[in-house]
């Protein structure tokens, strides 16, 4: 049986440096792609989780800025605590379950949840 297409976002960093806080995955799940969700973020979250989230969110905006980028090989767990806030569907056609589905970075929800990213 053949994997899924999956894109590999070269130069993307894998992790979090220092951490186990992964970012991107190293081959296509067998059975497609994790599906997106919204995961909620509470204020009691710990500090660790919370520089995950802004190392993440600092990669993509580095690696993407505003232009739309096809969700391949990013993790789906990691891309759950910015979905549907930071992170949005590019288009109307978007499949949570889809290594192929477009994103982008939604700016003015970024520069309210990260405003470090722009300073």
């Amino acid at each position: 049986m053949a994997l899924p297409y999956m894109l590999k976002h070269r130069g993307f960093p894998g992790r979090l440096q220092g951490t186990d806080y992964q970012f991107t995955i190293r081959r296509p799940n067998k059975n497609g792609a994790t599906p997106l969700i919204a995961r909620e973020r509470f204020a009691d979250r710990r500090p660790a989780d919370k520089r995950a989230d802004l190392g993440f969110m600092h990669a993509l905006w580095t690696y993407f800025a505003e232009e739309p980028f096809q969700r391949g090989n990013l993790d789906a767990g990691r891309l759950s605590w910015l979905f549907g806030r930071e992170v949005v569907a590019a288009d109307d056609a978007f499949d949570p379950r889809d290594y192929e589905a477009l994103l982008r970075i939604d700016v003015a929800a970024t520069r309210i949840s990260f405003p470090e990213l722009f300073d």
